[in-house]
């Protein structure tokens, strides 16, 4: 299904990183979800440095987001960022974070999700009753997404700018597909949530599941645009030293170790990636485009075939049928932003 084969992975783990991309951010806004530790930390501080007008950083924890705050600070003589708190884990942040900046946020020309966790043991549910990775890596980001989108398409109308919405996914998503049953349901993310389908082999496979519906869910929020006026993409930051991967136990976490040390990036060149997907080439070539090493690429064979394009469908209706019920607010703004 995947046209990345492992010596592929290793030629792209052990060529060079492409440069940091900078731009002049004054006036500008940037928001980073999971901004206080690994990847969204890094690009934080590498957005703080262009002197943006606001840097939001949503984390789920007060303490070490001050924390990052503090560093941000201390390490880019940037003083103006701002902690919000946002779990992903439970719809309702999300939407008190999205009530917020509908309040006193203003402008928005950045969006960059990048929060995900991996299932190391095994199934959970949250309370708003979904399995944790999906709330987590896709149904939340996709929330705050359509949320925040008028903002976005606000901003690029007053400021004759053309404001980004990024999130982040990654290349494990060549390593995966859906089963018939899945791409064949009319509501497929209810399966994959499903606690008899979650079993301890699928669960292996549900973090690069759920970076594949990430894909997916950029790929139909861009072909469903009313609005040409704003950039959505998703972009692979590569296999980097990351705290994402701090469950893992056993032989898995001792071949990791050692992969780390031969392969990883460090984190810093990771987050390169996030930051040229908010700043890099034309905004034109970007549009709905998966990013791996400062370059538009293709995604999986499996989401650029036919039963790929009809699993897409499917994820998007299904998608914006839950979050409606989730968020009422997602009604309107489905009416005056998507075409569906």
């Amino acid at each position: 299904m995947a046209r990345k084969t492992l010596l592929d992975f290793f030629h792209a783990q052990l060529s060079s990183v492409p440069p940091l991309v900078t731009k002049d951010l004054t006036g500008r806004t940037v928001i980073v979800i999971g901004a206080n530790t690994g990847l969204g930390f890094e690009a934080s501080k590498h957005f703080a440095r262009m002197n943006p007008g606001r840097l939001i950083l949503g984390c789920r924890n007060q303490v070490k987001g001050e924390q990052a705050i503090s560093s941000i600070k201390r390490e880019t003589g940037y003083e103006r960022a701002e902690l919000w708190l946002i779990d992903l884990l439970e719809f309702s942040s999300v939407k008190e974070f999205a009530d917020k900046f509908e309040r006193d946020g203003g402008r928005l020309d950045y969006l960059v999700l990048n929060a995900a966790i991996i299932p190391f043991e095994g199934r959970k549910e949250t309370k708003d009753g979904w399995e944790h990775t999906l709330q987590v890596n896709c149904l939340s980001p996709s929330l705050l997404a359509l949320r925040l989108l008028p903002h976005l398409v606000q901003t690029a109308s007053e400021h004759s700018t053309v404001p980004r919405l990024v999130l982040v996914s990654s290349e494990a998503h060549f390593r995966t597909s859906f089963k018939d049953m899945v791409v064949n349901s009319n509501q497929p993310l209810q399966m994959l949530s499903n606690e008899k389908y979650c079993t301890s082999k699928i669960m292996r496979y549900r973090y690069s599941g759920s970076k594949l519906i990430n894909v997916f869910f950029i790929r139909a929020l861009n072909a469903h645009l009313k609005n040409r006026s704003v950039t959505i993409n998703t972009v692979n930051p590569g296999y980097c030293y990351s705290e994402i991967r701090r469950g893992m136990t056993g032989i898995a976490a001792i071949f990791d170790w050692v992969f780390e040390r031969l392969l990883a990036f460090k984190t810093e060149e990771g987050s390169r990636q996030l930051v040229w997907a908010a700043l890099g080439e034309s905004d034109q070539e970007l549009s709905g485009a998966y990013i791996s090493k400062s370059a538009v690429v293709e995604p999986s064979d499996f989401v650029i075939g036919e039963e790929g394009k009809k699993l897409q469908e499917q994820l998007w209706r299904e998608t914006v049928s839950i979050l409606v019920r989730v968020d009422s607010k997602v009604v309107g703004i489905a009416e005056q932003s998507l075409n569906q």
